[in-house]
């Protein structure tokens, strides 16, 4: 990554069952000053959420305007345009021009409308060991219902096939490996 005297912005992205939440948990602790983005979203928030911490609660109004004012890095329609859920722009500037790392973590889409804006941004695919340990944590986990489980593995298969559009591909076969790897990405000098 070239320095251009900001620090590095990380994009993670991966399919759902590889243990994103749990890596991106562990190097919060970890990574001294990293700036974790908070995304913003049109949904209700969910008994226990707090506005700041878990998501930024706005109307979609206020999301529209964001949007027309240049002000999301990415966004996307969800739920077939009834919601919207994206990643302010200002927050993760400001945390760069600081001299903290950024860690934005997204989907395919959100990535790769980050590396549209940011083409020096680093991408970063966390990869299961294998597709049938993948399809074991999905189908293992009981939360969801079957069909559930079959359009995240349909998106699954799409995402894993898109791991060459990344600058990095870190296979989660062990936590504490796949956090120094991303911790490592995210202390290198900035992008």
């Amino acid at each position: 990554m070239a320095g251009n005297g900001k620090a590095a912005l990380v994009v993670l992205a991966g399919p759902a069952g590889v243990g994103k939440s749990t890596v991106v948990s562990r190097l919060r602790a970890e990574v001294p000053g990293l700036y974790f983005s908070v995304s913003m979203t049109t949904r209700s928030p969910r008994p226990g959420e707090v506005d700041g911490r878990d998501y930024f609660f706005v109307s979609p109004e206020d999301f529209q305007e964001r949007i027309d004012a240049g002000e999301m890095l990415e966004w996307a329609e969800i739920h077939g345009g009834l919601q919207r859920s994206g990643t302010p722009r200002r927050p993760v500037e400001e945390a760069r021009e600081a001299g903290r790392p950024v860690l934005v973590e997204v989907d395919l889409a959100g990535a790769r409308s980050i590396r549209e804006v940011e083409p020096n941004a680093h991408l970063l695919f966390l990869a299961p060991p294998s597709w049938e340990i993948l399809v074991e944590r999905l189908t293992g986990r009981g939360t969801e219902t079957e069909a559930q489980v079959k359009r995240r593995l349909e998106t699954a298969r799409v995402e894993m096939d898109a791991q060459g559009e990344f600058d990095q591909v870190v296979v989660n076969d062990d936590v504490d490996k796949a956090v120094e790897a991303i911790a490592r990405a995210l202390t290198a000098s900035g992008n």
